[in-house]
């Protein structure tokens, strides 16, 4: 029997019929915009529908196992029409999914939103498109996947006289001048509306991508500025979020994206390239004139966005395939937040970005950490998400997870088995949590966000010989938003018992306003593993209640 989507991509309309994507969409035409867009123009929608499917085809990875539903909100020119508001495109497409005697998609949990309101650049304020996203994604435990928004507009990279100077600049220190550069126009590049949301998670784009070594040299009149480091893309929308939160709330591959000069003299001035061959993610595109190509090349926040949803829709599949109705069982409230924070899970800060930033921007006096760490976040959220690790286990590690719904002043703990193997071995550890929800919204309230979570402590840190990992937001800045990722990590030998638990507990608080009464979905992943001690998995899948049904390695 078909499988029933549980993805929608509201988007432009796509090639439908495309080689790479017939048979693989549901197109609900809601809006009537499908006669109208001409093929030539559904240049977006496709390439949105085919990240999610196939992937950067770069790699030739597979498609995923289930159709997408499609439900354009973009028409000709991949515009919005004329005589309708956004957020009653939204509204509308949801609820005709969702809701109603015959929903045309009942069992998607998953949204792609890789659009954005240039005109609506985050300044405090939530938008009407975010506060709808967020209240959608409760009402209806959906996760929502939104762009954070492009920038593709000129910049000042002072230090440089010309491109020639920039190209020929150790690499280092070219990346040192284009963050310096970004750093003095971060009020200009605000999250783009609705990437604010609180619920939903909002997506920046990773500089990098799988083009060939042959074709990368055909990049040969535009530059590299963060060669061998990784970092957000220039062009990416810098955060944080509402409320101070950590926003975007990770990256994923948003293509190599180059710098071409503007002009030249007293001072550089570059802007930003758009996904090509020697630097893009191939996709599906319409043929276009003079070519019988049926792949183009994009890239930035919306490339990024598609590629979160893929890896999100490969999470559930994951866990479906592993744990079959114990997962599906779950309310869909419940697997949206858990699929959130299997996403963001294997997120980390790489020690040489944040250390580029930290040393750039600042602030240089070593005490004003909580700051430095701000200015990190701003350019990288929680990191640079690791799709393998997200959707595979290896022998020398284990992750656990837990999903339920929290009331009042509710709390759940959570036990960790500790595997007997890592006693007395002194080899790098960790420990990671994260911890994802879905609040209820009180939009007319300064606080907005009604219901917060917290994540404790595991048990037995000293034990476990675990310190707070210090390459990650500061626990402050991560209780402002519904997703909380922490890390602790250790070298020296764990001296623990023989069947050692170590729990983490999950508690609810109301935020600033009166107490909100409804019930509050949650997701939390949980992972513990220790390099070269193999024993892990098999030691702690003996321990566990709930087995995988197939073996979840290679």
């Amino acid at each position: 029997m078909e499988q029933t989507p549980i993805l929608a991509l509201l988007d432009g309309v796509p090639v439908a019929q495309h080689p790479l994507l017939a048979g693989a969409i549901v197109l609900d035409d809601q809006f009537g915009l499908v006669p109208q867009t001409q093929v030539a123009d559904r240049v977006h929608g496709t390439a949105m529908a085919s990240l999610i499917l196939r992937g950067d085809r770069n790699l030739n990875e597979q498609p995923i196992a289930r159709r997408i539903h499609c439900v354009p909100v973009l028409g000709q020119g991949d515009r919005f029409p004329n005589d309708r508001l956004i957020v009653d495109l939204i509204y509308q497409a949801v609820l005709a999914m969702r809701q109603g005697d015959e929903p045309t998609a009942p069992n998607v949990i998953i949204i792609n939103l890789s659009l954005g309101n240039p005109r609506k650049p985050f300044y405090t304020r939530l938008s009407a498109w975010a506060r709808l996203v967020d209240r959608l994604s409760h009402q209806f435990g959906i996760l929502f996947l939104v762009s954070a928004g492009n920038y593709d507009n000129v910049f000042d990279i002072p230090t440089y006289a010309s491109m020639r100077d920039f190209e020929d600049a150790d690499p280092v220190d070219r990346a040192k001048a284009t963050i310096a550069a970004l750093g003095q126009i971060v009020a200009r590049r605000k999250l783009l509306s609705p990437s604010e949301s609180v619920n939903a998670l909002t997506i920046g784009a990773a500089n990098s991508d799988s083009v060939s070594d042959a074709d990368k040299r055909m990049a040969r009149a535009n530059v590299d500025p963060f060669l061998g480091v990784a970092m957000s893309n220039v062009s990416s929308a810098l955060g944080p979020g509402f409320a101070g939160s950590v926003k975007p709330d990770v990256l994923l591959s948003g293509a190599k994206e180059r710098l071409a000069m503007s002009a030249s003299g007293a001072g550089l001035s570059v802007r930003p390239t758009s996904g090509m061959r020697p630097h893009g993610l191939k996709v599906a595109a319409p043929p276009r004139a003079g070519s019988d190509s049926w792949e183009h090349y994009t890239s930035g926040t919306s490339a990024a966005a598609a590629l979160a949803s893929r890896l999100s829709h490969q999470v559930h599949d994951s866990l479906e395939a592993a744990y079959a109705q114990t997962f599906l069982s779950l309310p869909s409230a419940q697997r949206a937040a858990l699929i959130k924070a299997f996403v963001v899970h294997t997120a980390t800060w790489p020690e040489t970005t944040a250390d580029l930033i930290k040393s750039v921007i600042g602030p240089p006096d070593g005490k004003r950490h909580v700051e430095q760490r701000d200015n990190i976040r701003r350019f990288i959220g929680y990191g640079f998400a690791n799709p393998d690790e997200a959707i595979s286990c290896a022998n020398d590690r284990a992750t656990f997870w837990a999903a339920g719904n929290l009331t009042q002043d509710q709390a759940v703990s959570v036990d960790i088995p500790i595997p007997d193997c890592v006693n007395g071995r002194a080899l790098p550890h960790l420990m990671s949590a994260t911890l994802a929800w879905f609040t209820p919204i009180l939009p007319n309230r300064q606080s907005y966000r009604a219901v917060r979570l917290s994540l404790s402590e595991p048990s037995n840190l000293s034990l476990l010989r675990l310190d707070y990992a210090k390459g990650q937001p500061d626990q402050n800045q991560t209780r402002r938003g519904t997703l909380i990722s922490r890390r602790w990590e250790g070298a020296r030998a764990p001296a623990i018992a023989q069947n050692q638990i170590s729990s983490i507990t999950v508690q609810r608080e109301n935020d600033i306003g009166s107490p909100v009464d409804e019930s509050v979905p949650f997701g939390l992943a949980i992972t513990f593993s220790m390099l070269g001690a193999v024993e892990i998995y098999d030691q702690v899948l003996a321990r566990v209640a709930v087995r995988p049904q197939i073996p979840a390695r290679p």
